[in-house]
């Protein structure tokens, strides 16, 4: 047909259309929303399934979730006959600013707060844990400020101070009597905490410290809290003692009365807008000859004598530092966990919505299908849900092992935590993008959540350590595991480097689909690797120190395969996870589920990770019989899809209208009622 025919044609449809009905928004019956449950039935205790995944505390959860819902601080927004609850981003950063306070108000005086630093156990430990998750899932920013008084400048008191600390200041912080922050990170040294330059000296002849900011570079940056609200800081600087630099120390400083009046030799300023998180003002702060109390050192590690004696049991400053350093994991495992509520919000709006949204249709004037039918739509949001899956067992394992902590096991909840926050968070930052483009151009409407959690979690991915940075801590780690086994001549006995003192795993030359979904086949794969790749990078170190390199430097110069063996430690670790959170149920429908699951994660780590293939652990043809697999199970876990996204147990008014009924939502009827 040629163009002239082609265009008459189009012209003349559109010249005799059929006339409108009286009415030209009824809508068109092909149009109508159907809920996903009605066509999707569950073929497992979902209820059961929550219980797995929030693992404690679904009671302490449902009461906070039903205690948000009531307030009209929270945002009440009726959509599609539904009302939904988020935070407004079309205030200002001022206004956001300001309403966070107010939840964080309406929050303290219903109790929820209550025992957060002055309980102790496992049973308050966890509590604290399950109302921060379920704050985290309506706004990022009310978690983050949360975080900052109670994680940071809190677990600062709690873990660097003493009984004279605890008594003084941690029922204050409670009550908000005083609202604090904490002062690490600098304009010039951010992951390099042995770095920073604000110093502090000692005045012997007043018994007081004097804080000073020697350089632009030295201001302390990112400061959450200290924009507009800290009345106090944990101050991170280098003590200066008879003009001997001791290293790193915290100390607590005043920033602001109670009048909310900045101090005298304090300047503060605000770090502006940002891509996320304007609920939390930043701000950098810069300190001219700020006296305080000798009593405002925190002092468990070290203190300094009325006179100016410099005292500490640890007399090695490496050690010395680590010890300063250990007790901030618990704002790894805040991040890691919270990463992963956020993918499961995300992945439960995406897939709901793909269950209700159709386009295309592969027979003539056959019925469009649904995008969630698609094998290629299954492949882009599936493999991300079993991952989610696996993260979130991983998390629980992770929060498990920091609450029942002892000095024993600092290092490995600090290996753990490390690439755990490092992988949960690259993962939600990937799960974002994906549900958002999945979600067509309703993904991009902030009521609708997924797009606008880029912007807020993004900066998961570099606060609290650079994800890098953390990654190549745990190669470090594992390495010096390695190095102390080989001087020790005995066994692998930490960091889950057991399997090292088997025999080398030995993958079969080809790969049938029952041997791709059997758990000892897959985990073999996966120690296999972290087994290839520590020997390597053990190897490369070495040979890069007998050429004349320092150790550090080695390490630097070997990035690539630090990288790939702080991944594969992630992955084998994420996995065994899963392996036992499997081995603990009977045998049924919840069980096989799961195999599923964990099949999918340990295969679509197999398919993406390049390690497998460049190292030669599988052949091109396993490669090919894996992401062959990774499409079958799509297949398999599809009719699964949305009752593996409603055991989440996210109450409706904490997704997003296009999770529910789209088109009412969007109806003409829905502009005129706002």
């Amino acid at each position: 047909m040629d163009r002239v025919t082609w265009r008459t044609r189009v012209l003349s449809n559109h010249l005799n259309q059929p006339s409108w009905s009286s009415n030209p928004l009824s809508p068109n019956p092909c149009l109508g929303f159907s809920p996903p449950e009605l066509s999707e039935p569950f073929e497992f205790d979902t209820k059961e399934m929550r219980k797995l995944l929030d693992a404690h505390n679904l009671e302490d959860r449902d009461w906070l979730f039903g205690l948000m819902k009531q307030s009209k601080l929270l945002n009440p927004r009726e959509a599609g006959g539904r009302v939904f609850i988020a935070p407004d981003y079309n205030q200002s950063m001022e206004q956001q600013r300001q309403m966070t306070m107010k939840r964080i108000a309406y929050l303290l005086d219903r109790g929820v707060f209550k025992g957060w630093l002055t309980d102790k156990g496992v049973d308050a430990e966890l509590r604290k844990f399950a109302f921060f998750e379920v704050i985290g899932i309506f706004d990022h920013s009310l978690a983050v400020k949360l975080g900052v008084h109670f994680f940071l400048w809190g677990g600062a008191i709690q873990f660097f101070g003493t009984k004279r600390h605890h008594d003084k200041w941690l029922s204050d912080t409670e009550n908000y009597t005083i609202k604090g922050c904490f002062a690490m990170s600098e304009l010039g040294h951010g992951s390099n905490v042995r770095g920073i330059e604000t110093v502090t000296t000692y005045d012997s002849s007043t018994g007081e410290f004097v804080i000073n900011t020697p350089c632009e570079s030295a201001q302390k940056y990112w400061i959450g809290g200290a924009a507009n609200h800290a009345t106090h800081t944990i101050v991170f600087s280098q003590l200066s003692i008879s003009g001997n630099n001791q290293g790193v120390h915290a100390l607590i400083a005043q920033i602001r009365d109670e009048n909310g009046n900045v101090c005298p030799g304090v300047r503060i300023a605000d770090c502006g807008h940002k891509i996320g998180l304007n609920g939390v003002d930043n701000g950098r702060i810069w300190f001219d000859n700020v006296r305080i109390p000798r009593e405002n050192l925190l002092n468990s590690v070290a203190d300094v004598s009325p006179d100016g004696k410099y005292l500490s049991a640890i007399n090695d400053p490496d050690q010395r530092f680590a010890a300063f350093m250990a007790p901030l994991t618990s704002g790894r495992v805040t991040i890691a966990v919270s990463s992963i509520y956020s993918s499961q919000i995300s992945l439960a709006i995406a897939i709901r919505y793909s269950l209700t949204r159709r386009a295309f249709s592969v027979t003539p004037n056959g019925p469009e299908v649904l995008l969630l039918d698609y094998p290629s739509h299954q492949q882009r949001l599936l493999p991300l849900l079993a991952k989610t899956y696996a993260m979130t067992f991983a998390s629980n394992y992770l929060k498990m092992i920091y609450v029942k902590r002892t000095p024993e096991s600092s290092k490995a909840i600090h290996v753990v935590s490390s690439a755990f926050k490092a992988l949960h968070t690259w993962h939600n930052m990937r799960t974002l993008q994906e549900c958002r483009e999945a979600c067509g151009g309703q993904g991009i409407k902030t009521e609708n959540r997924v797009g606008h959690f880029k912007g807020e979690f993004d900066v998961q991915s570099t606060f609290e350590g650079d994800n890098n940075v953390l990654m190549q801590q745990v190669s470090k780690a594992l390495l010096a595991e390695y190095i102390a086994t080989q001087k020790r001549g005995k066994p692998f006995k930490a960091l889950g480097l057991e399997h090292m003192n088997k025999p080398c795993p030995v993958i079969p030359s080809q790969l049938t689909s029952s041997t791709l979904q059997c758990s000892q086949f897959q985990m073999d794969a996966f120690c296999l690797r972290e087994r290839d790749l520590l020997n390597r990078f053990a190897m490369e170190v070495s040979q890069r120190q007998k050429q004349g390199e320092s150790k550090e430097y080695s390490i630097i110069l070997s990035y690539q395969l630090a990288g790939d063996l702080g991944r594969a430690f992630a992955d084998r670790s994420i996995l065994q996870t899963f392996i036992d959170a499997e081995a603990a149920l009977p045998a049924g429908s919840l069980k096989n589920v799961l195999a599923l699951l964990r099949s999918m994660y340990a295969l679509i780590c197999l398919e993406e990770d390049a390690a497998f293939l460049r190292y030669g652990y599988l052949s091109t043809d396993n490669v090919a019989a894996v992401r062959k697999e990774v499409s079958r199970l799509c297949g398999e876990l599809r009719p699964h899809a949305l009752a593996l996204v409603s055991s989440f147990g996210i109450p409706d008014a904490f997704l997003s209208p296009i999770a529910f009924n789209w088109i009412d939502s969007n109806s003409w009827s829905s502009v005129e009622q706002h």
